[in-house]
């Protein structure tokens, strides 16, 4: 699952070894191999926590003796392991020492949000930016990190904008109330449809919502499900409509209706009902009991064969993988992935993404040395952790990817897609109770045919109007 919402990309146990000690396989691929060859190769696991560590590229002021850090992984995580040798690193060659304590997922809600009154904060923490815009930033608890751009990072004069994707950091919901960039991402997220390229035989690539049918109509044929989803998700019941909306309405479009106090922007704009009607042709090939299974039962079942098709974020290998390797059976799946294609009269070829990284406190006692720390973390030999060690992807295009991943991350480096924040943001809204009260049961609703989409975005006009009156 979204790595925000619970689980990390990667949650294999790791073994000590050497001084952060840690056998995995990385990419898939086993032992200490990386993936791929030649320059820009992902180490293996053992060669990355063992490599030299690079130079601080902008290093804190000489007075500087520590900060603190609340996390959103635990240390046993691939993430925290790979965090814990920056953290090592950043001490030996600067001697700031890093103060962290490994609280999990709900840190942002459970401990960071409760203490924003407080002058008990972190200096640096991290989720993604829509949990950080409306939990932290919305009621003032980060500050501006637009300086951490023009830092360097270690690697000659490159500073943290020239390694970064503008398109992983300069979009609106990153944007403080006066403008300012309040995250620095150092991990990316996406979503695909997934298939098996050993199960999939002659696979074409679907470039209309009618090929897109065909593929579920042919798995049917055969006498498989077309589509595992997990129901009890909402967030995952909520890919289906925003993703087909989005190549309607276009970047912010859904984030703008989901704002309108009025309701009206969900009938006005015929993409929406375009877009509920295409979602109403899908749930006929979800497997059975899509609805009633408790997660990640489907997702298990798509992994074992019993569908082709899965839609979910760039996670799927890394936790399909790792249920099949407890199985112990030796099954092994050959990933292939790929897009919504445009539905017709959509005149948006986007792409999803979420961005997750590190903001800094308004408090912050220690803000200089925190900063310095987020520019020597986006270090390439640092950065090639995320990938290597917890299959992950990264927002600087310089690094390798793991073998799953490089179609997804083809999409997301493609110059003539248009971005979009995963879900436009509407999660966010209301400190994500405008989805929970509005979207999701009727989102669910019309997934079970509840709902005529006429009646579904009639629903989300009323129901909006009514949550934002309540909101006063």
């Amino acid at each position: 699952m979204r790595v925000a919402r619970g689980r990390s990309g990667r949650t294999l146990a790791l073994t000590a070894v050497a001084a952060l000690g840690l056998t995995l396989a990385a990419c898939g691929s086993g032992g200490d191999v990386g993936a791929g060859s030649g320059e820009n190769a992902l180490p293996g696991v053992d060669q990355y926590l063992n490599a030299p560590c690079p130079e601080v590229g902008t290093k804190p002021a000489a007075s500087a003796k520590s900060f603190t850090y609340w996390s959103m992984w635990t240390a046993d995580e691939p993430q925290g392991k790979v965090l814990q040798k920056a953290f090592k690193c950043f001490t030996d060659k600067t001697g700031v020492k890093v103060d962290v304590q490994w609280l999990g997922r709900k840190a942002y809600t459970q401990n960071l949000v409760p203490a924003l009154n407080t002058d008990d904060v972190p200096d640096l923490f991290d989720q993604d930016v829509s949990k950080v815009g409306a939990a932290i930033m919305t009621p003032g608890g980060t500050q501006s990190v637009d300086d951490v751009f023009g830092m360097k990072v270690g690697e000659g004069d490159k500073t943290v904008k020239d390694v970064l994707a503008p398109s992983s950091y300069d979009f609106p919901q990153n944007k403080d109330k006066s403008g300012h960039n309040f995250m620095v991402p150092y991990t990316l997220q996406s979503s695909a449809w997934w298939y098996n390229k050993d199960q999939v035989k002659d696979f074409a690539q679907p470039k209309t919502t009618a090929d897109l049918i065909g593929l579920f109509d042919k798995a049917k044929a055969s006498g498989k499900a077309a589509i595992s989803q997990d129901g009890d998700i909402p967030f995952y019941n909520m890919y289906f409509f925003t993703q087909l909306a989005e190549r309607y309405v276009g970047a912010g479009g859904l984030n703008k209706a989901a704002s309108d106090k009025t309701g009206q922007s969900w009938t006005a704009d015929p993409g929406f009902l375009k877009a509920a009607q295409e979602t109403a042709k899908l749930p006929k090939y979800f497997i059975d009991g899509w609805d009633a299974a408790k997660f990640p039962q489907i997702q298990q079942r798509w992994a074992d064969g019993d569908s082709d098709y899965l839609y979910v974020g760039s996670w799927a290998p890394s936790e399909t993988r790792e249920y099949l390797d407890k199985q112990g059976s030796g099954t092994k799946i050959s990933y292939g992935s790929f897009q919504f294609p445009m539905p017709d009269g959509a005149t948006h070829d986007t792409v999803e993404q979420m961005s997750i990284g590190f903001a800094v406190t308004k408090k912050a006692k220690n803000a200089d040395a925190a900063k310095s720390f987020i520019a020597y973390f986006l270090n390439k030999d640092l950065l090639s952790g995320i990938p290597a060690v917890a299959d992950n992807l990264v927002p600087r295009t310089d690094l390798a990817v793991p073998d799953d991943l490089k179609q997804l991350k083809t999409v997301m480096d493609d110059p003539k897609k248009e971005h979009v924040l995963q879900y436009d943001g509407i999660d966010a809204i209301a400190g994500g109770n405008w989805q929970t009260d509005v979207f999701d049961p009727a989102d669910l609703a019309l997934l079970k045919g509840q709902l005529t989409p006429q009646q579904f975005v009639a629903q989300l006009a009323a129901k909006s109007a009514d949550f934002w009156k309540n909101q006063g």
